[in-house]
């Protein structure tokens, strides 16, 4: 049986989590970035050999760069685009050259990945983190005061909305506004409120087509260096799949894909298939999605959610939450039997818990023992779906 590369996050030397510890865990190689690289520039081929070297140090090997950041006006096809477009294809040429063959990257708008409660706790006592609709909207018309910001809304949601902030005191409110714009772990930008306001409003008049058409043509630029380098590249989905205080999403379902790998018909040119990004939009079917797209998922991010009507969710156990991951799994193994290479994966996520709870300055979502719990829980399922294949 060929089976998939267990891989684990490791933010760097300043990572709480240690490379000795991912050693422990099981994973054998590792995803990681130059983030003190800043948006647009050059990630110089000496920089990329130091952190492999650090990687290959303590037994491990790099296995995905997660991610360089595509930068703002990339997206919007302004200022100094073209520049930031040549030094990203450097970038991939200089990782080439290291011996990495895989580069992450995502085209969400502004935002990275988005929540609204990085220690909500489960049933078991546990944290996980969660993407509350009400908590969105609050932030959204109240505290942002986005023009118009109401008319994205259901009528329910607004309701609840107007409790929840007359009802909520100054510290939550911060802590809310904190959440959702000061950055969580590998996003590319922070904002105050006001900075968030302006960079809103460069993105006024892009609509979906336009960030859509944007992106299609930043991977034609980029996709036949990429090629050239040996380098595969795998975009990452929008987290969460759904348009968000007015900006457009353009990675969010199976058509959004496909129109991706039209751009530039090549297996250099694929996905990263998260679950758990997928499946936050309801319509999502993942084990139907990835029949579809997965002859070029070049990267897995396997987590679970656990969805609410309203759109609201929060992150499950890795077996458990609103999809089915036995049947997600199943394709997955199917595909790597075709496959010579392993496809990396990586468990996303992870809730808080035993003694990470008494931890201070882990990294929400990626403190070890949680994803620890979902890495075995993966390697089980994946062994045992090999075994009667």
């Amino acid at each position: 049986m060929r089976k998939i590369e267990q891989t684990w996050r490791w933010f760097g030397p300043h990572d709480p989590v240690s490379l000795q510890d991912v050693r422990q865990a099981g994973a054998v190689g590792i995803v990681s970035a130059l983030h003190h690289i800043p948006n647009g520039q050059v990630w110089a081929l000496d920089e990329i050999l130091k952190r492999k070297s650090e990687i290959e140090a303590a037994g491990l090997r790099w296995s995905v760069v997660e991610s360089i950041p595509v930068h703002e006006d990339i997206k919007k096809r302004t200022g100094r685009y073209r520049e930031w477009i040549e030094n990203y294809k450097i970038s991939l040429r200089n990782i080439g050259a290291a011996g990495i063959p895989t580069v992450c990257y995502n085209f969400m708008p502004v935002l990275d990945w988005t929540r609204t409660d990085l220690a909500y706790v489960v049933e078991d006592g546990s944290e996980a983190l969660r993407f509350d609709m009400t908590e969105i909207a609050a932030f959204d018309i109240f505290i942002l005061k986005r023009q118009n910001a109401a008319a994205d809304y259901a009528a329910s949601v607004l309701q609840n909305a107007e409790i929840w902030y007359k009802n909520a005191d100054e510290i939550v409110k911060n802590r809310l506004t904190r959440n959702i714009i000061a950055g969580l772990p590998g996003s590319e930008e922070t904002y105050t409120v006001e900075d968030f306001r302006r960079t809103l409003a460069e993105y006024e008049g892009i609509t979906a087509g336009v960030l859509q058409n944007n992106l299609l043509e930043f991977l034609r630029d980029i996709a036949p260096m990429a090629e050239e380098a040996g380098v595969k590249l795998a975009i990452h989905p929008d987290d969460p799949p759904f348009p968000m205080f007015g900006l457009p999403r353009v990675v969010s379902t199976a058509a959004d894909v496909e129109a991706i790998y039209a751009a530039y018909d090549s297996p250099f040119n694929g996905l990263c298939f998260c679950t758990g990004s997928f499946g936050a939009r309801a319509d999502n079917d993942l084990p139907q999605m990835f029949r579809q797209l997965g002859r070029r998922v070049n990267f897995l991010h396997l987590r679970q959610v656990q969805l609410e009507p309203d759109g609201s969710f929060f992150e499950a156990n890795h077996l458990e939450g609103s999809h089915d991951v036995v049947e997600i799994m199943r394709e997955i193994v199917r595909e790597q039997q075709c496959r010579e290479q392993p496809i990396p994966m990586r468990p996303d996520h992870g809730h808080r818990m035993l003694d990470d709870l008494r931890k201070t300055g882990s990294n929400p979502g990626y403190t070890a023992i949680g994803r620890l719990r979902g890495l075995a829980e993966l390697r089980g399922l994946e062994m045992g779906i090999g075994a009667f294949l």
